[in-house]
């Protein structure tokens, strides 16, 4: 169980860190999109595009790192103050009762939006925006991030359970 959990926050970290990179490239191509309009008065529209659809991936994408790494919201009031075996309980009970069926929920609403874009090839509504795998690539983040997230989620609970001493480690000293 052990080596299933790290591989699992290995996919994690290794997703999160992907998606650091693609906030740089972001920036190089927002950058280039301000350059191109008010120094060559050249406008592209799938540029724009591409930088509102990479900060989506960003959000996306980062959620199950965010939870990898401790740095979801939590409600510290009930968990601060309890031993590592209450947390380790509060956190699978969190998995199992409320971030699975949500993860479920989304996967259950986005199936048919998601594969009726691949059905129909959906491009850009606009003219001259991204092509035809693009659309359809970022609507299926509305099933791959709540797939990394349940996968996160149980990693989170193997963790809970065998290490509950490091769960403790990851609260912060004080409440602001």
């Amino acid at each position: 169980m052990d080596a299933l959990g790290k591989r699992l926050d290995r996919l994690s970290q290794w997703v999160g860190e992907c998606v650091a990179w693609l906030t740089l490239i972001m920036v190089l191509v927002t950058f280039t999109v301000v350059v191109l309009r008010y120094v060559f008065a050249i406008n592209y529209i799938w540029m724009q595009e591409a930088v509102t659809w990479m900060h989506a991936a960003v959000f996306m994408l980062g959620a199950a790192y965010a939870l990898e790494r401790g740095e979801h919201v939590r409600v510290d009031v009930f968990y601060r103050h309890r031993s590592a075996k209450m947390r380790a309980l509060i956190d699978t009970l969190g998995v199992v009762f409320l971030l699975i069926p949500l993860m479920a929920f989304f996967i259950f609403v986005s199936w048919d939006y998601v594969t009726g874009s691949w059905a129909i090839r959906e491009g850009s509504r606009q003219a001259q925006g991204l092509p035809f795998p693009a659309t359809p690539l970022l609507k299926s983040l509305l099933i791959l991030m709540p797939v990394l997230v349940t996968l996160q989620g149980i990693s989170m609970v193997i963790r809970a359970w065998l290490h509950p001493h490091d769960v403790a480690d990851d609260l912060p000293s004080e409440v602001p």
